[in-house]
């Protein structure tokens, strides 16, 4: 293969002179089989004899660059490095600078057996998500068990004109290498060749004893290099329990100056024309609804229904937002579109509404995170709405009700599009509803029981709901349901295996209704069931119902050293009833057994109501969202949901079988209990 061979994708070609050249035989001389490297390959790991990287800013560029030499002595690796896959972005160029194999001491040139092929992107035009992504396959031939693999390479991203924000800031984060990995050597260099000076930031570094040390700032200057290496290494990070240590790199800049330079961008897209200029057909509709709550629920699932959403990933960080009017005409725009679209037409109805830029998957680490625009993805509006704070998502579809009542998004950081911003935490939220009602009925009579659900959803839970039985056949569901409910019944115990839909007869699930204002969807199961008791190995007969959603596993189990946890459940409200025609134990300790937790992050009460013939529990569970549990306070959180574990989170009644001989045995397994 010619070495100088060039398409629009990718190139086969020396390294910039920024990354320097290295030559075949200082290659070979650092590869060499010390007795740490020794070790590491007896024991069955492959090895990466070095690793460099180099990232490369400038105000018209930013590059990556990496050489590295790794074994292949495992099927596995060997099988991935024979064909890999390099997606690159819009103007972006992925360079070839050598691909050779180490192989009983003699480096073999590798690039004449490499096919590269230039697909596009499977991403590309799929559900909204418009990409100019292209995908570069390539397919080593001939690799071996225990060849040496050497690969180097870059990508290089020119800025085009749309890239305002990518030339005026950088913005890059190198994570510790992969601890699956031992490396004889490994470095990492940050060249700034900037205007503006670059800060940087170590945070989640740790001490010998594996503290967390206090994060670090530094700065580089134009033509200024940041270098970190290691040799002999392995990553000691637990994985399972800890942050991966990492350093942020940010053009240095503090949040009051970042608002400051996007807060004129976005204004002059505002008043770009009116609403009533570029949409007479809207501002009649919105003039004809004399109710303000539902004037502005109108405007909200206007731009979230009929409004296309369209997610252009390389344009997301890159470019000013599209025009309202454009947006309006073409009916369709990415988030900083549709916001700015909603933003325009609450303006219009006299709701008070601002433009936010936030970033759900990294939302944990903005904290974090030296100041930058570029630690955001997404845009949402915030509305201020009859003394309340509502934060509404334009790129959701099929979301229902007055805004009180529509679903809640789940972040904490936020930068507000206005002059002299801080970033800003949200408060924790306190659902001001049931977000599941439910009410459940299950009265035994001789060798059958009749089984009845009804269940109000609300909020989240009715938008996800009613997405749910739109897009899943009846049979479907009618199957989860009673799948869920053969668990809750205790079934599983005493007749695993059991065809469920044999066990529950006559199941039917029916939407009783969908209120769209306060956005309720309320449905009802009921089936039959034969043998409606649990029986356990003494033949002792149980109705039971016990949902384990209520138990909150994952805060149960929740391990983490740097983590905290991140508490979003939801509120929830229970009446279990059990009713049969025999005669019960009122005294039984679960049965009877009522709860009281006051936790600072939840309210949980259990109440019980017990008859002769059966018990109802009422449950109500209210939890403080939206935030971190602190870690001094976690232990008494899990805690507390491990006593809601402990047979609060339903309801079990103990049957007294019929027959003198049977009330007598009934009353010495008391008296002696």
């Amino acid at each position: 293969m010619d070495n100088q061979i060039q398409t629009e994708n990718y190139k086969i070609q020396q390294p910039e002179a920024w990354a320097g050249i290295i030559e075949d035989q200082e290659i070979i001389n650092r590869i060499k089989d010390s007795e740490f490297a020794k070790k590491q390959i007896d024991e069955g790991r492959d090895y990466c004899y070095f690793l460099d990287k180099k990232y490369y800013t400038s105000n018209t560029e930013n590059s990556e660059y990496a050489c590295m030499a790794y074994t292949l002595n495992e099927p596995g690796n060997l099988e991935r490095a024979s064909a890999t896959d390099v997606v690159v972005e819009e103007n972006e160029v992925y360079s070839i600078h050598r691909i050779s194999v180490l192989r009983d001491g003699v480096l073999i040139d590798k690039i004449p057996d490499t096919k590269i092929k230039v697909l596009d992107s499977e991403n590309q035009s799929s559900g909204g998500v418009l990409s100019s992504n292209k995908k570069i396959n390539i397919t080593i031939k001939d690799l071996r068990l225990y060849d040496v693999l050497i690969m180097e390479d870059s990508r290089v991203k020119a800025f085009t004109d749309r890239d305002f924000l990518r030339k005026e800031f950088s913005k890059y984060v190198w994570v510790s290498p992969d601890n699956y990995w031992a490396y004889g050597s490994f470095r990492f260099t940050m060249i700034n060749d900037r205007e503006e000076t670059i800060a940087y930031k170590k945070t989640f570094f740790r001490d010998e004893n594996g503290n967390v040390l206090e994060p670090e700032i530094s700065y580089l200057k134009k033509g200024e290099q940041f270098v970190i290496e290691e040799e002999n290494y392995i990553n000691p990070v637990d994985a399972g329990r800890e942050i991966f240590p990492y350093i942020d790199f940010a053009t240095d800049s503090n949040w009051k100056d970042l608002s400051n330079y996007i807060a004129p961008i976005y204004e002059e897209i505002f008043n770009k024309s009116s609403l009533p200029e570029f949409a007479p057909n809207l501002v009649e509709k919105l003039d004809a609804i004399p109710n303000q709550d539902e004037k502005l629920q109108f405007a909200i699932e206007y731009v979230q229904n009929h409004i296309y959403y369209v997610f252009n990933a390389d344009e997301m960080n890159g470019h000013k937002p599209q025009e309202p009017a454009v947006t309006y005409e073409n009916k369709q725009g990415d988030c900083k579109a549709k916001s700015v679209l909603l933003k325009v037409i609450l303006d219009y109805i006299g709701v008070d509404a601002s433009v936010v830029l936030v970033n759900f998957h990294t939302d944990f680490y903005i904290k974090y995170y030296l100041p930058s625009l570029l630690n955001f993805n997404h845009v949402v509006v915030k509305v201020n709405y009859k003394g309340e704070e509502y934060f509404i998502d334009a790129t959701i579809r099929d979301e229902f009700g007055l805004i009180e009542n529509r679903g809640f998004i789940y972040f904490m950081h936020y930068l507000e599009i206005k002059p002299n911003q801080e970033l800003q935490v949200r408060k924790p939220y306190k659902f001001p509803y049931y977000c599941v009602n439910e009410k459940i009925e299950f009265n035994a009579q001789d060798t059958n029981g009749t089984l009845q659900l009804t269940t109000v959803y609300k909020g989240n839970r009715a938008n996800a709901m009613r997405r749910y039985f739109k897009s899943t056949n009846k049979r479907e569901i009618v199957d989860s349901w009673n799948n869920f409910l053969f668990y809750g019944l205790n079934y599983s115990s005493d007749r695993n295996g059991t065809d469920i839909r044999n066990v529950f007869k006559d199941a039917s699930i029916d939407i009783v209704s969908d209120d769209k204002k306060q956005n309720e969807f309320t449905i009802h199961y009921q089936a039959t069931v034969e043998n409606p008791y649990y029986t356990d190995p003494q033949k002792n007969r149980f109705l039971m119902y016990f949902d384990r959603n209520v138990v909150k596993a994952s805060a149960r189990d929740f391990i983490h050293k740097d983590l905290s946890f991140w508490h979003n459940f939801d509120s929830e409200k229970y009446e279990i009833s059990l009713y049969t025609d025999h005669k019960i134990d009122t005294e039984e300790k679960y049965t009877v057994q009522e709860s009281t937790i006051a936790n600072p992050y939840f309210d949980y009460k259990s109440r019980k109501k017990v008859t002769k013939n059966g018990a109802t529990v009422f449950i109500e569970y209210n939890p403080l969202v939206n935030l971190e549990i602190p870690q001094k306070d976690f232990e008494t959180f899990r805690t507390d949901h491990h006593t809601v574990a402990d047979s609060n989170f339903g309801l079990g009644v103990d049957i007294i079988e019929p027959g003198l001989m049977n009330r007598l045995k009934f009353s010495f397994k008391k008296k002696f209990k």
